[in-house]
């Protein structure tokens, strides 16, 4: 693997590239589970928890430096539009949070500073959804009506409830959205 890291850098060095390098130059382990096909040498890196296959077909990308920008560019705004749409699902019912970690995981693997904001966000996660379960049922209780509350705060405001109100021959006044009238 040493020479995969040496070719890589003579055909220009990408992040994905330069954290191969660099582990190998730190003499860090980079051997590979035999019993599974994805390269557990360090999970700190880009890329670190790619499939070998997938791995191997993104050095061969990086070593030619117009193919590699082009092919940056794109996973760059496919993860950048995953993660912007997973930010805008949060507050509704539904998947927001995995979608912003999808997109967090698409850009990780390519971007060093996303995979670094990736762990650093899913040990919060983590971190807090330990906390939650650890605490009282009543303030379980809060944070779900808390959770109902932003929902409904956000559907009057997008004026949704207006119009499904609307569908029910309900016409109040205070239904009408603050943004959209």
């Amino acid at each position: 693997m040493a020479g995969m890291a040496e070719e890589s850098e003579e055909s220009g060095v990408t992040d994905f590239d330069s954290s191969v390098a660099s582990s190998e130059r730190a003499g860090s382990d980079t051997s590979v589970d035999p019993n599974t096909s994805v390269n557990t040498d360090d999970d700190s890196q880009p890329g670190a928890f790619l499939p070998d296959r997938v791995r191997e077909w993104r050095e061969k990308i990086a070593q030619n430096p117009t193919i590699d920008l082009v092919y940056r560019i794109v996973v760059g705004v496919i993860g950048a539009v995953v993660l912007v749409v997973g930010i805008i699902m949060i507050p509704y019912p539904g998947p927001g949070w995995a979608v912003v970690f999808v997109g967090l995981g698409i850009l990780a693997s390519e971007f060093s500073w996303a995979h670094r904001l990736l762990l650093f966000a899913r040990d919060k996660y983590d971190k807090f959804e330990e906390w939650y379960k650890r605490q009282h049922w009543s303030v379980q209780a809060l944070f779900g009506i808390a959770c109902v509350i932003l929902v409904l705060l956000m559907l009057w405001a997008l004026g949704v409830l207006n119009a499904v109100a609307g569908w029910f021959g309900v016409h109040e006044q205070w239904l009408a959205s603050p943004l959209f009238g």
